[in-house]
């Protein structure tokens, strides 16, 4: 894994495991940061699950950059970009701002992983 590849995961690593801390311990305050229109209309169970769900998948980004797994880093940008199209899609039809800033936060470390790749191509040794 290039440098900047490697250093683009850092950020998705801290999204995903602050936000899964913040949905899995105090769900109602993580819901009104990510803007939602009723917090109170997710309960407290399903925020709880996600919250748990988002913690495993950055450890799983964590132990990706510790052991600089280099396969799955375009396997790791093709599922955000899968996420938030499906999140664009839940905002489209809910017009809860959740959703549209879940797409957000994660649409800008695409980006990042997107001009890393481009930087690490470029510093590549051509063969």
């Amino acid at each position: 894994m290039g440098r900047y590849q490697r250093f683009s995961l850092f950020y998705v690593a801290s999204y995903l495991l602050g936000g899964g801390i913040a949905l899995l311990v105090v769900p109602h305050l993580a819901l009104r940061l990510f803007f939602a229109n009723d917090p109170d209309a997710y309960g407290d169970l399903l925020p709880r699950m996600a919250g748990a769900l988002t913690i495993a998948l950055g450890v799983f980004v964590v132990q990706t950059i510790r052991h600089e797994l280099r396969v799955l880093y375009t396997t790791l940008v093709a599922l955000r970009v899968f996420l938030v199209s499906v999140w664009l899609g839940l905002y489209a039809v809910s017009r809860d701002p959740f959703f549209f800033t879940l797409a957000m936060v994660v649409a800008f470390g695409v980006v990042l992983s997107t001009i890393a790749i481009a930087l690490d191509r470029r510093a590549a040794p051509q063969i």
